[in-house]
């Protein structure tokens, strides 16, 4: 049986209390493109019920290169761009791998 060489990311935006719909928006573009990038196997926008302010990007990808390629794609160059000023801190983006 082949490894699992996929990789898992959590990345996590905390918008700006009076900027919520705005970055909403801007999170919102960027998924559909996401979804057919080359090496994409999932990828979901969430927000935290509790705190919306909260954002949370749900991702597996083929490969840790796949996933690598994916931040210098039109789409998240743009919102990167969009985004500044808009959040509390930067984005916090944690990779992981399947343990067993």
């Amino acid at each position: 049986m082949m490894p699992d060489t996929s990789l898992r990311v959590i990345a996590r935006v905390k918008a700006k209390e009076d900027q919520i719909a705005q970055v909403r928006e801007i999170l919102l573009a960027v998924v559909e493109p996401t979804r057919r990038e080359a090496g994409c196997l999932s990828y979901q926008l969430v927000e935290n019920t509790s705190s919306p302010a909260e954002f949370v990007f749900v991702e597996e990808w083929a490969s840790a290169a796949a996933e690598h390629a994916h931040f210098a794609t039109p789409h998240v160059l743009s919102a990167l761009r969009q985004l500044s000023g808009l959040l509390v801190t930067e984005p916090e983006i944690c990779r992981y791998v399947i343990v067993k």
